[in-house]
């Protein structure tokens, strides 16, 4: 009874979202939606000549996007755990949409922090991958769900791979303003999509289980009082800011390095491609092998590979096998840590225990983003940022360790 309330959620859309077509719906979604916002480091290099920029200005709006992106995804989870994702997904496209059109003609830093820092933002927070690891959370069986979020993961990575060199080819040929319109139009497609990721209002029945009973202040409390979600919720820093920093600032840091800016474009590319493989090999392999360990490798892997980058001349062959190495590892922390959330505290307000953790996850992308232009700006190099990257990633290694995996334990209900 309860995989047939799974997979046909009473939210009046018929039988048509069958599980195969719910992941195949929220894959697109989350290759849209991850695509544009893993390229706009490509536009800081042409915004800033034009309009006579330093790169901390573009810095701040992208650090500012990465905050809000993680600011809202709470909000925007527990709106989706308590009315229906669809409408989430909805409201967020259309913000992504307006944010990527108004960047377009942004031409002060206040109208850049608005457009690409606030309104791609909270678009983000409410039409991203996270959404769509939620739907699949609440709307397949639990045999299904490792590899799914594993897929929706590498979903978002072959968007990256998709619309790094597209951005790069679109900018090249008709400028940075066309792209902009372009990425814009895209967003709108995730609009119909995303009536196959729909679930039901949540509601509470006095003889439900505990976990269906528990109210949103519960859920927090719960959550924030269980020491391995908090373990969890902090090693979650690291993936952020490593991701925000390098997705941003490697464009120009491989340019200032004379590597010209479309091998740029395929570095990021790599990063997507390769990720798709290491998502969805993690999304499988996390069945098999605890996920504390294997979120522990990711993080150390990353830290030597940035050593390895680093420590040697930059080259076009050193620049994409970093971008291959760094794939593997990229969105891959994703499923092991959204499988962590579901297992601990149940898929009720799955959205929003993992909305606070993506918090975490954003906090570390806005000091990556913004510290690297800031440092930039005074030192000339992004070589202590990329030291500090290798710090948190070893911490991080350490953190996830101790994480418990196994459900929080609740009161058992008594019979009326």
């Amino acid at each position: 009874m309860a995989v047939t309330t799974d997979l046909r959620p009473s939210s009046g859309l018929g039988t048509w979202r069958t599980p195969l077509v719910i992941m195949i719906c929220g894959c697109i979604i989350a290759l849209l939606s991850f695509g544009p916002r893993s390229s706009l480091g490509f536009f800081v290099q042409p915004m800033s000549a034009e309009f006579a920029w330093g790169r901390d200005v573009f810095g701040l709006a992208l650090a500012l996007q990465n905050l809000l992106w993680g600011l809202g995804q709470p909000i925007a989870g527990a709106i989706a755990d308590r009315f229906g994702i669809l409408r989430v997904i909805v409201i967020g496209a259309l913000l992504y949409a307006a944010g990527l059109l108004l960047m377009r003609y942004s031409s002060t830093p206040l109208s850049l922090n608005l457009s690409a820092g606030v309104l791609i933002g909270f678009g983000l927070s409410g039409s991203s991958f996270n959404l769509v690891l939620s739907a699949f959370s609440k709307l397949l069986p639990p045999e299904r769900r490792g590899f799914a979020l594993g897929a929706g993961t590498a979903a978002g990575s072959f968007g990256q791979f998709l619309f790094a060199p597209f951005g790069v080819a679109v900018i090249d040929q008709f400028g940075w303003q066309a792209a902009l319109i372009v990425f814009a139009a895209l967003m709108l497609l995730i609009v119909p999509l995303s009536l196959a990721l729909a679930t039901p209002p949540a509601a509470t029945t006095a003889d439900a289980p505990p976990a269906e009973q528990q109210s949103f202040k519960t859920a927090l409390a719960e959550a924030f009082g269980h020491r391995s979600y908090v373990l969890l919720v902090l090693g979650f820093f690291t993936c952020g800011f490593q991701l925000a920093f390098i997705t941003v600032h490697l464009p120009a840091y491989l340019v200032d390095r004379g590597i010209p800016a479309s091998t740029g474009g395929w570095v990021i590319a790599a990063i997507g491609l390769f990720n798709i493989i290491g998502s969805l090999s993690v999304g499988w392999v996390q069945n098999y092998f605890p996920k504390r360990y294997i979120l522990s490798l990711i993080y150390f892997t990353r830290a030597l590979s940035i050593i390895a980058f680093i420590s040697f001349p930059i080259t076009t062959f050193s620049a994409i096998a970093f971008g291959a190495i760094s794939g593997l590892t990229w969105l891959s922390t994703v499923p092991p840590t959204s499988a962590l959330v579901a297992l601990m505290f149940g898929t009720k307000w799955f959205a929003t225990l993992y909305g606070f953790a993506f918090v975490s996850h954003q906090v570390g992308g806005f000091l990556g983003v913004w510290l690297g232009g800031i440092v930039f700006e005074q030192f000339g190099s992004y070589t202590p940022i990329w030291w500090l990257s290798i710090l948190f990633g070893v911490l991080s290694a350490l953190i996830n360790l101790p994480i418990v995996e196994q459900p929080v334990a609740r009161p058992v209900a008594q019979p009326a």
